[in-house]
Formats: structure tokens, sequence, C-alpha cells
């Protein structure tokens, strides 16, 4: 992949000298951050964002409709105002799974932690500007993990097969990345072992995917451009496929106004979805070997046009519009991993509108990276010695 004019010239100085605790931080900030400033405009086209603001959102905006409350087709969720989403609500949630079991998880991991905390206890949610339960927000693809594995029991790594194939596992993957920052390898296994109890098809494979390239951002010296060479080495089917596309239309921009129409029409064939977001199609997220999340790749695309930078990428993210809180959620976990600075105004911004500590999850989930890395290694050491041993017999 060709390194664009933008991640030549924005260049990397802030983020070559962050280490793990730096970009842990930033990657959980920046998607919180991108998620919050997605929100407001989720669902409508470029165009319909440009008419709506009188030109690109460039920071924190009011929600789409003034009576928010009685809105359609967002009511009654006060999107907007610096106010994250299901996306953020989700990873936090993620984080402290991680917290209890302390090491590696997968999809059982899901069914005894994940859903309890979803169930169980009541958390503030800025969207409904109340305290609920977690369930109560989430999406119907969400809301799935708690049918199949609380009230149907099913086997958690087959439990994902049959509900709606869309971004909802790929989108709080972030942490899974982190904890295996620099082994992309092992994100896209434990993330496609956890998103197996929430998805299917291309959208447990861009679960693992998303999680890959968070560990490759994590990786001394990476780029945009090493990050989507990793990506790329790791994605099966339309979801390679639709990588290479949008990223290679991506390739000719330095700046995302004049790549919004070229990146859609780069992904569109893979996207299920179809041209009206709200309006999908009678074919959309179903499982197939020839189609993908358009989530991901336009992630990957504003990264790249971004150069790395956090700011231009989340912008550009944000901008695209239709499930642009996912997009830019993910493209910003990207970029901060890769040690981009989150601008304090916005993280001060949406962690106060949204009333959550953005640094306590990162801290949290420091630690027990730190535990995990630990535990690999005397686990390696053991399986080292047990095959020398075994090398060595005659």
């Amino acid at each position: 992949m060709t390194e664009t004019k933008g991640a030549r010239e924005a260049g990397f100085g802030a983020g070559l000298d962050a280490g793990l605790d730096d970009r842990i931080g930033r990657a959980l900030t920046g998607a919180a951050v991108g998620d919050a400033l997605g929100g407001p405009v989720e669902g409508y086209s470029p165009e319909q964002i440009l008419e709506r603001h009188g030109g690109r959102v460039h920071g924190i905006v009011g929600p789409w409709f003034e009576d928010w409350r009685t809105a359609r087709p967002i009511a009654p969720y006060h999107k907007g105002d610096g106010h994250i989403t299901d996306d953020t609500l989700l990873t936090h949630a993620l984080i402290r799974v991680y917290e209890k079991v302390r090491d590696h998880l997968d999809a059982y991991a899901v069914a005894e932690h994940l859903v309890p905390d979803l169930i169980g206890t009541p958390r503030w949610i800025p969207e409904l500007e109340a305290e609920a339960l977690p369930l109560q927000r989430v999406f119907l693809a969400e809301k799935w993990l708690v049918a199949r594995l609380h009230y149907g029991h099913v086997d958690p790594r087959e439990a994902g097969s049959g509900n709606i194939v869309n971004c909802g596992a790929a989108m709080y993957m972030a942490p899974v990345g982190l904890v295996n920052a620099g082994n992309p390898a092992g994100a896209y296994a434990e993330a496609l072992d956890i998103a197996g109890a929430h998805q299917s098809s291309y959208g447990r494979e861009a679960a693992g995917v998303f999680a890959a390239g968070v560990a490759a951002a994590c990786t001394p010296g990476a780029t945009p451009a090493s990050v989507v060479e990793t990506c790329l080495s790791l994605a099966k089917d339309g979801t390679r496929a639709a990588i290479e596309a949008v990223c290679e239309a991506a390739a000719s921009y330095d700046s995302f106004e004049p790549a919004l129409a070229p990146l859609r029409a780069a992904v569109e064939p893979f996207d299920t979805v179809g041209p009206d977001y709200r309006a999908p199609s009678l074919g959309a997220r179903r499982p197939s070997r020839l189609h993908s999340i358009e989530e991901l790749p336009i992630a990957l695309g504003m990264l790249l046009i971004g150069g790395g930078d956090y700011r231009a990428t989340v912008l550009g993210s944000v901008n695209y519009g239709r499930d642009c809180d996912s997009i830019a959620t993910m493209s910003g976990a990207m970029a901060g991993a890769l040690g981009a600075e989150v601008p304090a105004e916005w993280a001060k911004t949406v962690a106060e509108a949204s009333r959550v500590d953005l640094s306590a999850p990162a801290t949290a989930l420091t630690g027990v990276a730190r535990e995990i890395f630990t535990r690999d290694l005397a686990r390696r050491r053991a399986h080292e010695a047990a095959f020398s041993v075994l090398s060595d017999a005659r």
C-alpha cells in the first residue's frame, strides 16, 4: 500500500515516542470522541450533513433535530452535544470484562460477564439522559446477545449465527487490539473468538480485522499504510476485497472532502445496506463471503487520507455520514493507537457532557494488558521448555 501525501506530510513525531500507556489512553479516548462527534450526523449523507450544518462538521455539534425527544427516526436519543453512543458503552463494558477475567477473553467470557453487565447494572446513558440498564440503549443486534445467551442458553461459540450481520461486534473490539498490542495475529484470533457470541460472517470477520488494526497501530514505527497492510494480510473474502478497494481509492487523496464520493463508490459493491442508509435493501445484513460491513474499510481509508492525524482522520469519518459514529470510533481508535493526540478540548467536552471518565478505562486496561503479557510470556516459556525436551528426546 502506497503512503498518501497526507501521511508523509503529517508525520508521526508525536506518536513515535508514545508508550503503551499513552497509546491505550489515546486509542480509547480517540474512539469515544469519534463516537460522540459522529453520533448527531449518523444515518445521513454527506450532502444532507452539508445542508444541515451549513458546511462540514468541524467539531462537536448539537442534535440534528432540536426536538430530539420526539423527532424521528432517532427518537428518543439525545445524539449530539458531546454524548457518546452505544459504541463507547460497549467498549467500556468489554474493558470491565477484562478487569474481571484479567486474561485473554473468549465467547464464554461474553456469556459469563458481558451479558450480566448489560442486564444487571444500571449506568448513566448520555443519550437517554438517565440511569438505565445498558440493554435498554443497545441496538437489536446487541440485544441478541441477551436473548441467545441469557435466555436461550446457546453455546456461546455459536450464538452469533443468525444475527443481523452488521458492525455491532466490530465497533467495540478496540480493547482486544490494545491487550494484544504489537501482536495483530493474536488480536485477530481473540476477537474472532469473542465475536462468535455476537456475529457471524463478515460482521465477525470485521471484528477480528479491526482488533488486528488496533494492535498493528500500537507497533513502534507503525504508519497508516502499515496498519492497512497488516489488515489486508489477515482479512478474508469480501472484507479483504473491500479494504483493498477503498484504500486504493484513498491513496489518491490527502483531504477527505474530494474523497467522500470515491470512497463510497469503492465500498458500494461490498455493502449490502444500499444507497439509502435508512431504507436498507432486501439483501441487507445477511451472511455472505462476498460482502463486507461498510464501516471498517472506510475507517481505514480515512486513516490513510488523514495520515494518522487524529483530527483529519476523525472529521473525514464523521462527514462521510451513514454509520459515521462507528466509522469514527474505529478510525479514532486506530489513530490514537498510532500515537496521535486527541484534541484536549474535544475530550474534555465529551467527558463532561457524557458524564464519563475517559481516563479510568484506559488505566484499568493498561494494567490488565501488562498482566496478560506476563502470563503470555510464562506460557510461551513453558511451551518452549516442553518442546525442547520433546525435540531432544531420542
